[in-house]
């Protein structure tokens, strides 16, 4: 099944992050979280990445943007999750987004 571009919110259920990678300094992937009034577990993390970005005010240093996941869910959706460590705005608050969704197979 095909991808789907999605970009929206996600709801991390409270207590559920990894405290692991916390005490390392990077986001703790929720465990459980809440999409369009559903909630969803992450069964397995398949890959993980980052982006990086220059220094806005002109320093020679790069920061760490977003962490990208890539995840499969215990009903067996297979998701792309990103923290966003800087929002774009004071508005955007939200730091937990939903960049796309593979549907579980029908057979599957």
């Amino acid at each position: 099944m095909p991808e789907e571009f999605v970009s929206e919110e996600i709801t991390p259920a409270p207590k559920t992050a990894d405290a692991r990678a916390m005490a390392a300094g990077e986001p703790g992937l929720p465990r459980r979280f809440t999409w369009r009034d559903r909630e969803f577990t992450v069964a397995d993390v398949l890959e993980k990445w980052k982006d990086t970005g220059r220094c806005k005010s002109g320093a020679d240093e790069s920061y760490v943007r977003k962490h990208w996941f890539r995840i499969r869910t215990t009903t067996g959706e297979e998701m792309t999750i990103y923290f966003d460590r800087q929002p774009r705005s004071r508005k955007r608050t939200a730091r937990w987004w939903l960049y796309a969704v593979t549907p579980r197979s029908p057979s599957g």
